[in-house]
């Protein structure tokens, strides 16, 4: 009995560590997600290393929602997808994660991956700068050094999360 108690007992702990694991690692806005053709073990590091999933997240430069949007972001995706912009929408997921998707997928096209996301980090135009910048690029499409320790640490959050995200699909 009592080795049928403490096998019992693990799988219940077994159970909440996965448990744990889904609700600190989800997966919402699934379908939008999936229709961006990004890698959604990517766009999924992106959402948590940003806002860790709060819609109403807004950081100190005023980027604003799951993907940590600026207005003028938002609005320059708006006009190149077509899309009505409107900014009191940005805290609202499906909204956010859709313009996040798009300028993420944009700065894919743009960039090298890893500069890409050092630009929705960064912004794009300091990248742009780095990479003139023979003391961060060599070639002028990929950076060796990344002058902003915070970008930097993105960079490497991105990295931890997206290995978790590709992981565990489900």
């Amino acid at each position: 009995m009592k080795r049928l108690f403490f096998v019992f007992a693990h799988l219940l702990l077994l159970a909440a560590m996965v448990l744990s694991f889904f609700a600190a690692f989800p997966r919402p806005y699934r379908d939008i997600v999936g229709e961006s053709g990004l890698d959604g073990a990517l766009v999924y590091a992106v959402m948590k290393a940003e806002s860790n999933f709060r819609e109403d997240s807004e950081s100190d430069a005023g980027a604003v929602g799951i993907m940590q949007l600026l207005p003028s972001t938002a609005a320059f995706v708006c006009e190149r997808e077509g899309i009505s912009f409107d900014a009191a929408r940005l805290t609202e997921g499906e909204y956010n994660v859709t313009l996040g998707c798009a300028y993420l997928g944009y700065l894919m096209e743009e960039f090298e991956e890893e500069t890409a996301l050092a630009a929705y980090n960064a912004g794009e135009g300091r990248v742009r700068e780095w990479l003139k910048d023979g003391r961060y690029s060599s070639d002028g499409r990929t950076l060796f050094h990344i002058p902003y320790p915070e970008t930097a640490r993105y960079l490497k959050k991105i990295s931890f999360f997206r290995k978790i995200y590709g992981f565990f699909p489900y």
